[in-house]
């Protein structure tokens, strides 16, 4: 397997808008969920969003209402679009491709900066 590639991150204004996009490699693999972590310097990956084969999504507390996890199979990406962002969102956003027992597979990152 080959790990994901992550995009679209950048500096926005509080307020502003995102869509964070991850291009993965098609797979004989089963692919369970794949999610979407951020991490700050100095702390754990938190789990922000995740969206399953079936298309069912899930949402941390804490972006419920402003973030929106999709995919396109076809294109074989994910993709985040975050509104309303606030500066605590300001994190390096990585993606994650959970295969079952075939394991997880990571990217590298994309840093999304809120800031005014």
């Amino acid at each position: 397997q080959v790990q994901p590639v992550e995009s679209g991150g950048g500096l926005v204004q509080p307020g502003g808008s995102l869509k964070l996009s991850c291009a993965y490699s098609p797979s004989a693999f089963r692919i369970y969920a794949i999610n979407w972590y951020r991490q700050t310097p100095g702390n754990q990956r938190d789990l922000v969003a995740s969206i399953t084969k079936s298309g069912n999504t899930d949402y941390s507390d804490s972006v419920k209402g402003r973030f929106t996890i999709s995919k396109d199979v076809a294109e074989n990406s994910v993709y985040l679009q975050m509104n309303n962002l606030k500066p605590e969102d300001t994190a390096v956003y990585i993606c994650n491709i959970n295969y079952g027992d075939k394991g997880d597979y990571w990217g590298q990152g994309t840093q999304v900066t809120v800031s005014s």
